[in-house]
């Protein structure tokens, strides 16, 4: 008896989502697949009026602003909202509410004394900042007033960690939208008013302000939930017997994060400081088309790193490999066309959307399809690393990657942004594979006991 279209599709959706794992993992993404679609569809908006405002060498100068703040925020801070996930996390799962107390309250003091030595080394190093990277001189208060977005999220990763671990993504979802609108109005209301990059950035820093108080306030109100309205006063020394850990856990990803702005975060640094601002304006375009690729994809790994961690905190290995396998899928059901559409149809779109000046940006972006596609099928790399508690191995693949790409730049720089789209998209597949085969082996060796 030949099945009907319908019962091959129940089939195949018994078949992904037959854990409770895969059924979190989906609810909870759909609520952010659904926010970044929307935000995406504001930001390619919100692109044109800048790019009809700025033109390529002001969307350069811009890009090369926002790359400079957070290259050095990165510097300073330790990828919080992780070692509040992994750990908020364990101690939830291990019934132990005041260390999971303290560890958010950790994680705000370090995320907040990060924050301000950020702001201080951005103030400090703005002339060297518009020497390097831009076209234009005198913009060093520029540099400084988009800096300032460092202080505006002075305790957001840890507030985001927060509502990632008590599952509050549809309330993030609404708060990312309303931002992304307020960001928008605002840019349509320069484009009118006929202002220029300072009221662009000024723009830009609204809406970072209403996400960052939305955020902090909501994941207070959790944790006074969770653990009652005292949870603050509660001591960081009941950390003390987990102190080597937390540490160990901190300065790895602290380290990793550094290594990722030298080999990937600071791409448009990169490109504006040897190719200048025009190009840096083409690819910056090419970076951010390739955004359609990552729309439903780039929140994956905020949603299936609390299910990983919770998988291997209860010992469920095969729910992990299940995971790992069905995400892989779903992230395939999406890249693979998309990438296809952006091959055959990219110059299309770009000429549509940002006009026949920005055609030079297709080169990069097929390039840039190809290393992207990686990284979205094997989205989860990171996320299985550092809950299988291995902060150390991702940090050490991105160094090697990191000098590869570095010595590679002097060998690329004469090719233009094609040849910075070729270092980047090498610089994913070499990554992401070694941590590929490194998961692999992990899963082998904690499910060899229950196979024999």
């Amino acid at each position: 008896m030949q099945r009907s279209p319908f019962d091959k599709l129940n089939k195949l959706y018994l078949r992904v989502f037959d854990s409770e794992f895969m059924r979190r993992i989906l609810r909870n993404s759909s609520y952010l697949v659904s926010a970044t679609v929307v935000t995406a569809g504001i930001g390619f908006v919100q692109n044109i009026f800048q790019a009809r405002v700025l033109l390529a060498s002001g969307v350069g100068l811009l890009a090369a602003m926002a790359a400079f703040t957070n290259v050095i925020n990165r510097f300073t801070a330790f990828r919080i909202d992780e070692l509040v996930v992994k750990y908020v996390r364990l101690y939830v799962e291990r019934n132990e509410p005041q260390k999971a107390a303290a560890v958010y309250k950790l994680a705000a003091m370090l995320e907040s004394g990060g924050a301000l030595v950020a702001f201080a080394l951005i103030c400090i190093l703005a002339p060297m900042g518009v020497e390097l990277f831009s076209d234009q001189s005198g913009v060093e208060t520029l540099f400084v007033l988009y800096g300032s977005l460092v202080l505006i999220n002075l305790a957001y990763d840890s507030s985001d960690g927060i509502l990632q671990v008590f599952n509050r993504f549809d309330a993030k979802s609404v708060i990312d939208v309303c931002q992304s609108l307020l960001r928008l109005g605002l840019t349509v209301g320069v484009f009118f008013a006929g202002g220029g990059l300072m009221q662009m950035i000024l723009a830009e820093l609204a809406g970072r302000l209403l996400r960052s108080l939305a955020v902090t306030a909501l994941a207070l109100h959790t944790a006074q939930r969770e653990w009652g309205a005292g949870w603050w006063r509660t001591p960081i020394s009941v950390l003390q017997s987990d102190r080597r850990s937390l540490l160990t856990f901190a300065f790895s990803t602290n380290l990793s994060a550094t290594v990722s702005l030298v080999a990937k975060d600071s791409e448009d640094l990169w490109v504006n400081a040897f190719l200048g601002n025009a190009s840096g304006g083409i690819y910056s375009v090419a970076r951010s088309l390739i955004g359609l690729l990552q729309i439903p994809i780039s929140p994956l790994p905020s949603t299936t790193y609390p299910e990983l961690s919770r998988a291997v905190a209860q010992d469920n290995w095969k729910a992990v490999r299940g995971v790992l396998r069905r995400g892989s899928f779903l992230a395939a059901l999406y890249s693979l066309p998309v990438a296809v559409v952006l091959v055959f149809f990219g110059r299309n779109i770009i000429g549509l959307m940002q006009g026949p000046d920005f055609l030079p940006a297709y080169a990069p972006l097929v390039i840039l399809a190809i290393g992207y596609t990686v990284v979205n099928l094997f989205y989860w790399s990171r996320a299985a690393l550092l809950a299988f508690n291995r902060p150390v191995y991702p940090t050490l693949v991105n160094l090697a990657g990191m000098v590869l790409k570095v010595a590679g730049v002097f060998l690329v720089a004469p090719y233009g942004a094609v040849g910075f789209a070729a270092l980047l998209s090498g610089y994913y597949i070499f990554t992401v594979g070694l941590s590929v085969l490194r998961i692999n082996q992990d899963l082998r060796h904690h499910l060899a006991p229950a196979a024999a």
